[in-house]
């Protein structure tokens, strides 16, 4: 069984990236197939892509795209029909966007590890139309009819897909409701063997931190003005991104913005925190489970992926606390109401709680699944050849 991955596109690390370094891992001699491939070297040691293990489309040697990749939408499916796949037995789309809409044939297993359907056409289509500028307009309207026909193409192409596997059951219902298709859910991989309990940074202990991409969905700044009317609360802030001026303006002198960092930093800094805050609708969420490795409770808005991976004040055995508005006032109750949990939240039970979501649990599920499905595959093929 040789086996080819599409991945969507190889810029920088992100939660897709943690997921192909576990399938590269599971799957050491597979190529990889990409629209864009501009990983740094050391992001690229990181994930364990080997020299000379890539194939990249045309598009990628477009003028700018490494930087402006997004801005070449209406090219993704004229370059996906430019990464040639056919003389692989087994292909696993990791996809977000436009992987899984890799041309294949009958002869072909397809599986699609889907981590969202591709919400540029989907749930994220009015905020990439305002990022890009094009909300309204002549240039907007060609912008929204160049989207609708990108939609009707993804529901099109997701027919060829054999397969679906996804993050979470929350995705499993997106995917249901934009394809039509059932998904096996499979948690993705967190790297509980590197976040762990230990000694944290003493200028920040007992600091509520926040760790993430500033960008609009991760509603960081709102977590900045909630700790802003919080003045005796201290809430460290990592990461960076394009949000980062309205963020530095809704932070109040209470408010640390220590920019973006290691690994090993951010480690350090979730060991010593108070509770970790997440503000994000997300379809899974691999940092509030990083923080619960580290031993630390989560206070998170109590919808989307972090259901299923954070424990609410009302189990038997807690890893968090939830709030159900995105406001300011939303997420201070939350904090008080944290705060005055008749019993602190055990370090060893956010420990084992995280725990459920290893690398090695992702590695042993996938593999078996996919093993399960090519002996499928492979039987009923060689039932319709006889």
């Amino acid at each position: 069984m040789n086996v080819a991955i599409v991945h969507d596109w190889l810029t920088t690390l992100g939660g897709g990236e943690l997921v192909l370094r576990e399938l590269l891992r599971v799957y050491p001699d597979a190529r990889v197939f990409t629209l864009v491939d501009k990983m740094s070297s050391s992001d690229r040691e990181f994930v364990g892509i080997r020299g000379g293990r890539v194939t990249a489309s045309a598009l990628d040697a477009m003028p700018g795209v490494a930087r402006h990749y997004r801005a070449f939408l209406p090219f993704f499916p004229a370059a996906m029909r430019t990464l040639d796949v056919s003389a692989y037995d087994v292909v696993i789309s990791n996809s977000h966007a436009i992987a899984k809409n890799i041309h294949t044939h009958e002869r072909q297993l397809h599986l699609c590890y889907c981590l969202s359907p591709m919400r540029y056409a989907w749930d994220l289509r009015d905020q990439y139309l305002a990022e890009s500028g094009l909300s309204s307009g002549v240039r907007g309207v060609a912008a929204r009819t160049m989207l609708d026909a990108l939609k009707r193409w993804d529901r099109a192409r997701s027919a060829d897909v054999d397969v679906f596997a996804t993050l979470s059951h929350y995705i499993a219902d997106r995917i249901q409701r934009a394809y039509g298709r059932s998904s096996v859910v499979v948690y993705p991989p967190v790297d509980v063997e590197f976040f762990t309990p230990g000694d944290g940074d003493p200028a920040f202990d007992d600091c509520y931190i926040t760790v993430s991409r500033f960008v609009p969905y991760k509603r960081i700044d709102l977590i900045a003005r909630a700790f802003a009317s919080l003045p005796d609360r201290r809430l460290v802030i990592v990461g960076d991104g394009p949000d980062v001026e309205k963020i530095r303006a809704a932070a109040g002198s209470n408010v640390t913005l220590v920019g973006r960092a290691s690994r090993d930093r951010v480690r350090t800094l979730l060991r010593g925190a108070r509770a970790f805050v997440f503000a994000a609708d997300e379809d899974f969420g691999i940092a509030p489970v990083e923080a619960q490795a580290c031993g630390i409770p989560v206070i998170a808005y109590g919808h989307g992926g972090v259901l299923e991976t954070i424990r609410g004040a009302e189990h038997g055995d807690p890893t968090g606390v939830f709030f159900v508005e995105h406001t300011t006032d939303s997420i201070v109750r939350a904090v008080r109401a944290f705060e005055q949990l008749p019993a602190l939240i055990s370090p060893t039970a956010c420990r084992a709680n995280a725990e459920r979501f290893s690398e090695a649990r992702f590695r042993s599920e996938f593999a078996a699944l996919v093993e399960a499905e090519w002996q499928r595959f492979a039987a009923a093929t060689s039932s319709a050849r006889s």
